[in-house]
């Protein structure tokens, strides 16, 4: 899935010298955590709920002469900003708020604002990618890692006529796969018992012997 199928189009910016007062009515008042700082359509940097609470008056330090709200955005918007592309995918959006600890990703495209995408809206697409918004069962084993391992444990679920939702495969112990399969299927124990025959190891659900059933 890419990040243009999931951005929000209709992007709430303001101008560098928009003051840090208007910038947090806007976040109260649309209920969102970042501000992009636009000249024209061009992003020149983004300003947070974060950074504004941290820049602005403490409560036991306020006095009728501060003016700290009064300040333009551009005062204390960060500069270098990481941004997506619209043809990028969901995946290397969350990996770049996981490793730059961010909370969203500005959309550009040609140098031009055309969107935004926040931790939430990625967050919401891979469990609907996974598939644990709906009803299901979740099956997961170990195999060795070579060619066709996922193909032969996935045709014992479509033996069962069980609709698998979402497949994650990562590694797993040495020369081994973990594969997560989420299936529609809620009576598994049958499925279970015919993935154990054909010699993979149950992660989960718990089994009581762990030994497949095939290695016998």
């Amino acid at each position: 899935m890419l990040i243009k199928e999931i951005m929000h189009r209709h992007v709430r910016t303001v101008e560098p010298e928009t003051t840090l007062k208007q910038a947090l009515h806007l976040l109260e008042e649309h209920r969102i955590r970042h501000l992009p700082v636009t000249e024209g359509d061009r992003l020149v940097g983004i300003v947070t709920d974060r950074d504004l609470r941290e820049a602005g008056p403490s409560i036991l330090e306020h006095s009728p002469q501060d003016d700290t709200l009064h300040r333009p955005v551009s005062s204390i918007m960060k500069r270098e900003v990481i941004t997506a592309h619209p043809l990028d995918f969901i995946e290397d959006a969350a990996r770049l708020m996981y490793e730059h600890r961010i909370g969203c990703l500005p959309v550009l495209q040609e140098g031009r604002l055309v969107g935004i995408v926040t931790q939430t809206d990625v967050l919401h697409t891979l469990i609907e990618l996974f598939g644990v918004n709906k009803p299901s069962q979740r099956v997961e084993i170990e195999v060795p890692d070579r060619v066709g391992m996922l193909a032969d444990a996935a045709q014992v679920f479509r033996r069962h006529k069980a609709n698998i939702l979402s497949v994650i495969v990562h590694p797993g112990s040495e020369n081994t796969r973990r594969i997560a399969f989420r299936t529609e299927a809620m009576l598994i124990d049958e499925i279970v018992r015919d993935l154990r025959a054909a010699g993979h190891r149950i992660l989960w659900p718990p089994v009581e012997d762990q030994e497949p059933e095939g290695s016998k």
